[in-house]
């Protein structure tokens, strides 16, 4: 039997927050959707491609909605920024579970939860947190392992 070898080394996955959330439930994110995703992610990974995912948070909340209803835009922005870390979170301990060790960098500083985005180095292995205030910062990443 041939084994297909993979056609690139690294791949980024960019998840909305939305593909967290099992269609017509009232929760904002579903286990089992999670846990698809990561299995998803888990075998791309056992085929020896570094994978790096950059996720969403509009499934909990959307900073651009809540401004353009007179709520303060950095305001409203930030709390986007953290539903993502929310995701990144979930994520990442359905991946633990699996055996798929996992970091979460994020350029909000919560030392306990998630790794600082520093900008010009590389994150490495990880779930990004999509930034909303500036999306240009998922550009100059240079993507490295998800997993071990």
């Amino acid at each position: 039997m041939k084994t297909e070898v993979p056609a690139y080394k690294r791949i980024v996955l960019k998840l909305s927050g939305e593909a967290l959330r099992e269609r017509g439930a009232r929760d904002n994110i579903s286990p089992a959707v999670v846990r698809e995703i990561a299995e998803r992610i888990k075998e791309v990974r056992d085929l020896g491609v570094q994978v790096s995912v950059v996720i969403g948070g509009g499934n909990i909340w959307r900073g651009l909605s809540a401004a353009d209803r007179g709520m303060d835009r950095t305001t409203a922005d930030y709390m986007g920024m953290l539903a993502t870390v929310i995701n990144a979170l979930a994520l990442r301990s359905t991946l633990a579970e699996m055996g798929v060790e996992t970091r979460v960098q994020t350029a909000i500083e919560m030392k306990n939860v998630a790794e600082p985005f520093i900008l010009g180095r590389a994150p490495g292995p990880g779930i990004h947190t999509f930034q909303p205030i500036r999306p240009r910062r998922c550009g100059p990443v240079r993507f490295g392992l998800m997993s071990s």
